[in-house]
C-alpha cells in the first residue's frame, strides 16, 4: 500500500514533536537538577565516592521492598546512627509501611558483641546494620539509604513549600537551637528539623521517634503529589549531596509511579520495641532497651506480612514507652 505524500509529511512533524519533547524534557531535567544541586550545600555525601563496604541487599521477593534509612547526625563524634528506619513497599497493594527501630535497642552485633543497635553503623556502616537487623529480627533489607540530617531542611522545603502543619504538645527548644511553642502551627524546613530532633521530654527518645513518624508519613503524602513530581529533577540535586544509597533511579520512578497510579492510603507504622516488650536497664555501654527478642520478631513479621495489610497496629505500640 503506497503512503501519500500528505501521510509522510504527518508522520514527519509527528515524528519532529515528538523528538522536540524528548529533547526539552531532556534539557528541563538537567537544567533543573542542576539547579537543585546549586541549592545544596557541601553535605556529607557530595563527592560520590565510595563511603560504606558494599551493602549485600537480599534479592527482591514477591513485589516487596525493604529499603533501611539511617539518619546520620554531624553532631554525633562517634558516628553512631541517629534513626533507623526500614521503609517497606509492596508493589501489588502500593501500601507503605514505616518501621522505627529505637537506637537504644540492645542487640547481638555480628562480630562486635552486645550493644545498641545504633552502634552497628559505627561500626561498619549500613551494611553492619543489614546484617544486625537479619541476625535479630530475620529480616531482609534490599536497599539503604544514609541521610545527612543537615540537608534535611531543603529537601523538605521543596517537597513541601507550603510547610507541615502539627499541634505542638509543649513547649521545645533544648538541644535543637531554637523556640517551639505549644498549639498548632505549621512548620518549614528548619523547625521541622528541630520538632523531630527534640527529645528532651517525658517521653525522651520515644516522643522523638513518635514525631519522626508523624513526618515521614505527612512528607510522604507531600512526595507523591503532582506538584513534587514537576520538581522532581530540583528535588534529587538538592537531595544528591546529603544522600548516600544504592537505590537506583528506575527503582524510585517505579515507586513513584506505583504510589501516584495505586492511590496510595497512608503509612502504617511500628516502632520496635513495641510496648510491654522491655526493660530500661543499664550496662557497660550505657543506657539501654533490653527488650524481649521473639515478642518483637513476632510483631515485626506479623506488621510486614501481605496477609496482614488491614491489620492496624494500636497507638501503644507506637509511642508509649
Amino acid at each position: 500500500m503506497k503512503i501519500s505524500k500528505t501521510s509522510r509529511k504527518w508522520l514527519r512533524n509527528l515524528f519532529l514533536a515528538f523528538a522536540l519533547v524528548i529533547v526539552a524534557g531532556i534539557i528541563y531535567w538537567v537544567y533543573q537538577y542542576n539547579s537543585g544541586l546549586s541549592m545544596a550545600d557541601d553535605g556529607l555525601y557530595k563527592d560520590d565516592e565510595t563511603t560504606f563496604e558494599p551493602f549485600e541487599g537480599a534479592d527482591l521477593q514477591f513485589g516487596e521492598i525493604n529499603v533501611l534509612l539511617i539518619g546520620s547526625d554531624a553532631r554525633d563524634d562517634e558516628g553512631r546512627a541517629d534513626a533507623l528506619i526500614i521503609a517497606h513497599y509492596n508493589q501489588t497493594t502500593n501500601d507503605i509501611k514505616t518501621v522505627s527501630i529505637m537506637r537504644d535497642t540492645y542487640v547481638d552485633i555480628p562480630d562486635y558483641g552486645k550493644n545498641k543497635i545504633n552502634a552497628a553503623f559505627a561500626f561498619g556502616g549500613p551494611e553492619l546494620v543489614r546484617k544486625t537487623i537479619k541476625q535479630n529480627f530475620d529480616i531482609d533489607v534490599n536497599y539503604y539509604a544514609v541521610v545527612d540530617f543537615e540537608g534535611f531542611p531543603k529537601i523538605i522545603d521543596l517537597l513541601a513549600p507550603d510547610g507541615i502543619e502539627v499541634d505542638i504538645p509543649y513547649k521545645m527548644e533544648y538541644g535543637i537551637g531554637m523556640t517551639l511553642l505549644p498549639g498548632e502551627q505549621t512548620l518549614h524546613g528548619d523547625q521541622l528539623l528541630g520538632y523531630v530532633r527534640f527529645r528532651h521530654d517525658r517521653l525522651s527518645d520515644f516522643g522523638r521517634v513518635e514525631r519522626q513518624q508523624e513526618v515521614l508519613s505527612k512528607v510522604k503524602e507531600e512526595a507523591i503529589s503532582l506538584q513534587s513530581l514537576v520538581n522532581l529533577p530540583k528535588i534529587l540535586g538538592v537531595a544528591d549531596p546529603y544522600i548516600d544509597t544504592n537505590v537506583d533511579n528506575k527503582t524510585i520512578l517505579a515507586i513513584g509511579k506505583g504510589l501516584l497510579v495505586g492511590k496510595s492510603k497512608g503509612m502504617d507504622t511500628l516502632r520496635i520495641p513495641i510496648a510491654s516488650s522491655f526493660e530500661n536497664k543499664r550496662v557497660n555501654v550505657g543506657a539501654i532497651l533490653d527488650i524481649d527478642l521473639e515478642k518483637n520478631k513476632r510483631a515485626l513479621e506479623e506488621f510486614l506480612s501481605s496477609e496482614n495489610n488491614e491489620k492496624k497496629i494500636t497507638k501503644s505500640d507506637k509511642v508509649s514507652p
